[in-house]
């Protein structure tokens, strides 16, 4: 399993949301959540998770996701589980 930068998870997840969400204009910061993105609704949710499990090679409980409020305690979590 190959340690990311925080930067470079930043990046990463930039791309995943633009993708998930079909949105050229997203941009990942610390701050972000799905209150800031048109379509992250709870199906939404489950898109972005699985991206980010695919991508990262990490894997999230249920209770882990509900307890991620926003872009950076995600890419804590990232940086936890890899």
């Amino acid at each position: 399993m190959t340690k990311h930068s925080r930067d470079q998870i930043f990046d990463e997840l930039t791309n995943i949301l633009r993708e998930v969400f079909d949105n050229d204009t997203l941009v990942a910061t610390p701050e972000m959540s799905a209150m800031d993105v048109e379509g992250w609704d709870s199906m939404g949710n489950v898109r972005l998770f699985l991206a980010v499990e695919q991508a990262f090679g990490v894997r999230f409980r249920a209770g882990e996701i509900s307890d991620i409020p926003n872009v950076g305690a995600l890419v804590d979590a990232v940086l936890d589980k890899s």
